[in-house]
């Protein structure tokens, strides 16, 4: 029996999200995956000894300077020596341990203007105890169109107060709205700028919704593509992910604001982390 151009379609949906599940599941459980996150320390002028990490490490501007570190048996990431002291701007890394390896990676992250050292370790327990994400089964059903109004427009202001997990608050003026029908009601979702899983400008949503804290995570995130000459946005709430602080308690994740708080049951994407 000859498939259907729908049949086809189905199965080609069905394709696309489990490669999606895939890589999803590499990135977040990989030896330096999202999930291996032990430790966000922030810096200061005054050095400082850090958990876990060789020499003494201080704020240089908007960089972060690493004393003390020769013999530690710290490298640069392709095994090089490193000097006793090294200054290492936004996402330059060095490793401790394996050179070639599963060992310890060093990595800098700059939010706005302040630099902490990041320890990304294989062996951390949040890691090591994660043995899936479970998600809701994939429909195409949620996938719809949306019209997005940028947010000068759409928000009569010029900038959005984002609040993050650790309680600090940031501004971003890279918004927009999205407005879309869901089970029957007019709903809009906030959005800022973003890149999507290869790097590409995307729009970033943070939500919730009725499901959140008790069928899936207290919240969620979105990566779109920008929108069309006419304005449309294709929503596909398949993709739904997980913060990465739900894998690891050192991120700084934004929280949604209070518009992107859905009062609808949003059943479709990844739920929470699967241990034990």
């Amino acid at each position: 029996m000859a498939v259907s151009a729908t049949e086809r379609g189905a199965e080609r949906f069905a394709r696309d999200w489990r490669a999606w599940r895939i890589r999803r599941w590499h990135d977040v459980a990989g030896p330096h995956g999202i999930a291996a996150l032990a430790g966000t320390h922030w810096l200061t002028p005054a050095a400082q000894v850090l958990e876990g990490v060789p020499g003494r490490w201080r704020a240089e501007g908007e960089a972060a300077l690493g004393a003390g570190l020769a013999g530690s048996g710290v490298t640069r990431r392709d095994g090089s020596a490193v000097g006793d002291e090294e200054l290492l701007a936004a996402g330059d890394e060095l490793r401790l341990g394996e050179q070639h390896g599963d060992g310890v990676l060093l990595r800098v992250f700059v939010r706005e203007g302040v630099p902490a050292l990041r320890r990304i370790d294989p062996a951390a327990e949040r890691r090591t105890g994660l043995t899936g994400i479970s998600a809701f089964e994939p429909d195409p059903d949620w996938v719809l169109e949306a019209r997005w109004t940028p947010g000068s427009t759409a928000l009569g202001a010029a900038a959005l107060e984002v609040e993050q997990v650790d309680g600090h608050r940031t501004r971003r003026s890279d918004v927009g709205t999205l407005a879309f029908e869901l089970e029957g009601r007019q709903l809009r979702l906030t959005t800022t700028g973003g890149v999507d899983a290869d790097g590409a400008p995307a729009l970033a949503v943070v939500f919730s919704d009725t499901t959140s804290g008790i069928e899936a995570s207290p919240f969620r995130f979105l990566r779109l593509p920008l929108p069309d000459a006419s304005g449309v946005v294709t929503i596909d709430w398949n993709r739904a992910f997980l913060p990465p602080c739900t894998f690891s308690d050192h991120y700084v994740c934004p929280m949604p604001s209070p518009e992107n708080r859905l009062p609808v049951a949003v059943r479709a994407g990844e739920r929470m982390p699967v241990t034990g």
